[in-house]
């Protein structure tokens, strides 16, 4: 590798369906800690990304709020752009892949293709929903597993049994956009012949492409396994037929690009946005400098030696391990350098729940009060090379934080400041470990743990180079612990009682604060703003934080008066998580947001009847439980914004506190579980006899919250009140989750 190295920087493409979790920065602050360690070494790093926006959820999520997809997309990602500033992921450029620079180099890269030969177009039977008139994709179609038989699964495989499949092998299938049974209707499609690549592709895995491995060997015997399979790699779908939202395919009336065409094009968009912007012109760049980047043409300045890594989480290894690549190659443009991918994440080991408060937003975490930097050092202790799954043990996040940050890294400094500053007026000693014969009293002791730390320090170059940030981690505490057990050696408390030894005291303390500063430096890439909060406090510009040079001895600061100490990082409170927790399972159910995975809660079809006897069934104090003779007509559309569904009875039970109110538990099939309480206890005094059960219940109520939890919906009974209600029944093959018509 050059001394001096020129990299593009992408992670994952967040999707524009919902807001961030802590699940998305695992991947993002990932790649953040590793463009800051590269810049610090004296890399040339830009760092680009963008909001995914394409595709059938989002045009059906902008329909259902009543709006334009492109006025959809917008405030999404004013979202996520204020999620990533505040958890310190600092890109150079964050783009929209719905913009003219990516449909321009998506429209160049189809053409290329086609023009080489490597697009080629045939027939497909897919099915098609009647009501909605549009080709569905798989996530978008349910029915019966065709292997064991389990219901409400998804038209590609079966979370039962795990077995996959075609959708138009489905027993049962139904539209989940509006619950029609689909047709199988014939379209024309656009497929790129992946299989044309398979040599490219072996070379490129193996390191011959770029004279270095790619990615984490599990990564490539994985990509590998699709190389090797019987029949080799087949030709991959790339188009979606109209209505879509997406870029149009050329010469092709009706026929849309696949949004994972243009996604990963999106990261060339965002580049190509910023070479031409004012800042990247005023580093270097323009609009010139994306062409000799990529090699768009034949162009005598372009760099070999420059990298493009992408960060990606171990779910789309295929589509940046095979198809990006080849689309690439066959494009004649530069390929990937490296692929860093990281695995799952879990909370307190499992996956993160909305019902347990562990689906946690971003936002969310934020508005407890935790400083995002603990989360990004969490992360960086459990972040290694390879795509293991990292758990969010809140416990363990707390103790980690409250040990290695506050315990360890802080702690040396708030032992010396306020020595420094009132016996020393917050002026360091002279420059003591000069060579001299006349030795300091405390300086020997001191240099031999300068020793120390630097040979700890000297590993961490490396570590962060490879993302191996867990590892670099245990070296930086490793430094730390020799600090702080070089200040509890020298006990400058018990010196500062010494009028004789106060020379000895002012070398302690001037050690121990080059300490800190070393330990700074060490982790600005993982706590940056703690870093500079460092920097503020000795006087420095944390830009003079650089590797290697900072990680030494030789970058002390001495004869030089620091800032007064004032206390940054603390604590965390038990209290802070209890209230993450519960503040996730309110803004999870209030905010409803769109699932990051296709299909979309609640856009079935309402249906036009309904029994006129059919009332919810709530506490009797938030509705009259007067039968109403005179009710006003309503329309069909008012009808329709109803979302009644089929909910099986999970538990049910009495509530503490209320004499009128059951609670039940229901599985609402794809909407997962819900909560609601009703007021029908007089009519049912042995509620366990419920469990099991099929009712009715309306699914887009706003939820509501009471002094016993939150009633995600509304549970429907027939009657007037009492002891004179009575739940509806759902005949044979009714299944939860279903829609009522």
């Amino acid at each position: 590798m050059p001394a001096s190295r020129t990299i593009l920087v992408t992670h994952a493409l967040p999707y524009a369906n919902g807001a961030l979790h802590i699940g998305h920065l695992l991947g993002y602050i990932q790649s953040d800690i590793w463009v800051r360690a590269r810049r610090m070494a004296g890399d040339t790093v830009h760092f680009v990304a963008a909001d995914d926006v394409h595709g059938t959820p989002i045009m059906l999520a902008a329909e259902k709020a009543g709006m334009a997809p492109e006025e959809f997309i917008k405030g999404m990602q004013i979202s996520h752009e204020a999620d990533f500033r505040d958890f310190g992921v600092a890109h150079d450029y964050y783009y929209t892949t719905h913009s003219p620079e990516n449909q321009e180099l998506a429209e160049l890269v189809y053409r290329r293709l086609r023009d080489h030969g490597h697009i080629t177009t045939r027939a497909v039977r897919q099915f098609y929903d009647p009501l909605k008139q549009m080709f569905l994709p798989d996530r978008y179609i349910k029915g019966e597993c065709p292997n064991c038989g389990t219901p409400d699964q998804y038209g590609d495989n079966c979370e039962n049994c795990g077995a996959t499949y075609a959708p138009t092998d489905l027993k049962n299938p139904r539209s989940v956009v509006s619950g029609a049974t689909p047709e199988l209707r014939d379209s024309e499609h656009y497929f790129f012949k992946l299989g044309d690549f398979t040599a490219f592709l072996r070379d490129w895995l193996g390191g011959k492409v770029t004279g270095d491995a790619v990615a984490h060997p599990s990564i490539a015997a994985k990509l590998k396994e699709w190389l090797d399979a019987d029949g080799g790699l087949r030709d991959w779908d790339i188009s979606r037929d109209a209505p879509y939202f997406g870029f149009p395919i050329p010469d092709a009336p009706g026929k849309f690009f696949y949004v994972w065409l243009d996604a990963p094009i999106g990261y060339l968009a965002s580049f190509k946005k910023y070479c031409a912007s004012i800042k990247g012109a005023e580093n270097g760049l323009g609009a010139a400098s994306f062409d000799e980047f990529m090699q768009t043409e034949n162009n005598p300045r372009f760099d070999k030696t420059a990298e493009m890594h992408h960060f990606l989480g171990k779910d789309i290894i295929n589509f940046h391990g095979l198809f990006w690549p080849a689309m690439l190659e066959g494009t004649n443009l530069r390929t990937p350098t490296k692929l860093h991918v990281n695995g799952y994440l879990t909370v307190n080991g499992e996956k993160m729940s909305k019902s347990r408060g562990t689906f946690i937003r971003a936002r969310t975490y934020l508005e407890a009060g935790l400083n995002p930097e603990y989360l990004r050092y969490y992360f960086a202790t459990m972040l290694g090379t390879g795509p293991t799954d990292v758990d969010l043990d809140l416990k363990a996040f707390v103790d980690v934080v409250n040990s290695h940050i506050v315990g360890k890294f802080v702690n040396i400094a708030s032992r010396c400041a306020k020595l420094l500053e009132s016996h020393f007026q917050n002026v360091l000693s002279e420059d003591f470990w000069s060579p001299s014969d006349i030795v300091v009293p405390g300086s020997v002791a001191a240099l031999e743990t300068f020793a120390h730390i630097e040979n700890q320090l000297k590993q961490v170059l490396v570590l962060y180079d490879s993302a191996a940030f867990n590892e670099a981690v245990v070296h930086i505490v490793r430094a730390a612990d020799y600090a702080n057990e070089y200040i509890a050696s020298a006990a400058p408390w018990a010196l500062a009682r010494d009028a004789a030894k106060k020379e000895e005291l002012h070398v302690v303390l001037t050690a121990g604060i080059n300490m800190f500063r070393m330990l700074a430096c060490a982790l600005r890439p993982i706590i940056p703003s703690a870093s500079a909060w460092a920097a503020r406090f000795l006087a420095m510009d944390v830009e003079e934080f650089v590797f290697p040079r900072g990680l030494t001895l030789s970058a002390n600061i001495a004869n030089r008066k620091v800032e007064s100490y004032q206390p940054l990082l603390t604590r965390i409170d038990a209290k802070q998580i209890e209230a993450m927790i519960e503040g996730s399972k309110e803004s999870m159910l209030s905010a409803n947001p769109s699932p990051p995975n296709p299909p979309l809660e609640g856009e079935s079809s309402r249906a036009a009847s309904a029994a006129s006897s059919v009332k919810a069934s709530v506490e009797p104090s938030a509705l009259s439980t007067a039968p109403s003779t005179n009710a006003a007509l309503i329309s069909i559309d008012d009808f329709a914004k109803l979302d009644l569904r089929i909910g099986k009875v999970l538990q049910c039970e009495f509530v503490d506190g209320s004499d009128k109110l059951l609670r039940f538990e229901l599985d609402a099939g794809e909407l997962g579980k819900r909560q609601i309480f009703s007021g029908i206890r007089a009519a049912y005094q042995e509620p366990a006899k419920l469990i099991g059960r099929h009712v009715v219940f309306v699914a887009n109520l706003a939820p509501r919250k009471m002094r016993f939890g939150v009633s995600e919906g509304m549970v429907l009974s027939a009657g007037s009140s009492g002891d004179q209600l009575f739940l509806l029944d759902v005949d044979d093959g009714g299944k939860a989750g279903m829609p009522v018509k």
